[in-house]
């Protein structure tokens, strides 16, 4: 069973900056791929950014050039990197493991508030 915790939610006015962590229990070159999504109330959950084991990024377009995904292979980790924060990027966000030959995992998921 992979187990992966996320950290680094909170409330921050727009404008503002937070560094979400999600740490697995397995080693990383296991997993394909990283990826964080989020679910804002009433909401369907979306995509937000993911990472391939070969580095690959991608964004949806409404993070484009305000947040980065990253991953340290040291750490077994993966982290988001929002700058630029708007009330609209409110939502629970979840980190998502899609680990070779065993499926995908997801999170507990973190809420992240920005405030007008």
């Amino acid at each position: 069973q992979v187990q992966l915790v996320e950290s680094g939610g909170g409330l921050v006015q727009a404008g503002g900056s937070l560094r979400l962590s999600c740490a697995a229990s397995v080693s990383i070159f296991s997993i394909s791929v990283m990826a964080w999504y989020r679910q804002a109330p009433g909401k369907q959950r979306e995509l937000v950014a993911h990472i391939t084991s070969g580095g690959t990024t991608n964004y949806a377009d409404s993070v484009k050039d305000r947040f980065t995904i990253s991953r340290d292979n040291a750490k077994n980790s993966v982290y988001l990197q929002m700058i630029s924060l708007k009330p609209e990027d409110t939502a629970v966000y979840y980190c998502q493991a899609a680990v070779w030959g065993s499926g995908d995992y997801w999170g507990q998921g973190t809420q992240v508030t920005v405030s007008s």
